[in-house]
């Protein structure tokens, strides 16, 4: 096989890879939440929102500082990757300048061509704005959590769970974007290790797939079976949400 033709075998497979992880993980946190981070998140985000919401007049200064916390940290993903976006578009009209000293060099493998270039930065900048774009809703729904947290239960027409589940539903919507532009991150750094060819590439997708791999799932919430079963009604309305 030569040099040029790894790319066409070895990037799909670490494609693969990766997607059919995130498939695998989005298959649990559907249908087995307590099995992973992010479903236990969402249940204990529920619970607090409730908690929240019960005393706004004792817990609202609490309430607004967390979901500050969250906004700023979504504000600073999203201002990183625009700016990086701007990086990458610099890059890509000068691409041939920065590039030319590792073309013909024997650690680069795969195929060095000016096409094959442009679409490595250029996957590396749809990573950069699709992180800049889930941010930017993350920071929305905040906004909205924010708001509707602190509204007295007495005042709402509404009955007062249905509030606070429709104020649980915002900020969890919010963390899971944030979510997501994490993992927009996540993917732009096989994307440019693919810049120094594909198996620095397919390398990076098996290390970055078994890092989050301990990171994603967990297996001791809810051993005990009581625990189960008292949850069964907050596992319902986090699938709903």
């Amino acid at each position: 096989m030569r040099k040029e033709e790894l790319d066409l075998v070895l990037v799909p497979v670490g494609l693969t890879v990766m997607v059919s992880y995130h498939l695998w993980l989005l298959y649990r946190v559907i249908k087995h939440p307590t099995t992973t981070v992010i479903g236990i998140n969402a249940i204990n985000r529920r619970i607090w929102v409730h908690t929240m919401m019960e005393d706004p007049l004792k817990n609202g200064v609490l309430a607004v500082q967390t979901l500050r916390n969250n906004i700023m940290a979504s504000t600073l993903l999203a201002s990183m990757a625009i700016t990086l976006c701007s990086l990458m578009a610099v890059l890509m009209t000068n691409s041939n300048g920065g590039y030319r000293g590792l073309r013909g060099k024997d650690f680069v493998l795969g195929d060095t061509s000016d096409l094959v270039l442009s679409i490595k930065f250029f996957s590396i900048l749809i990573c950069f704005l699709l992180a800049f774009l889930l941010n930017v809703q993350s920071i929305r729904y905040y906004s909205h959590a924010g708001l509707l947290i602190n509204v007295p239960a007495r005042s709402q027409r509404a009955a007062p769970p249905l509030a606070a589940e429709y104020v649980a539903g915002a900020l969890n919507r919010g963390s899971y974007f944030w979510s997501l532009g994490l993992r927009a991150f996540y993917f732009s750094f096989p994307m440019f290790l693919w810049i120094f060819g594909p198996v620095p590439m397919l390398v990076s997708c098996l290390g970055l797939v078994l890092m989050l791999y301990f990171l994603d799932v967990y297996s001791g919430w809810g051993e005990n079976g009581e625990e189960e079963k008292g949850e069964e009604e907050d596992l319902g309305v986090h699938e709903r949400c």
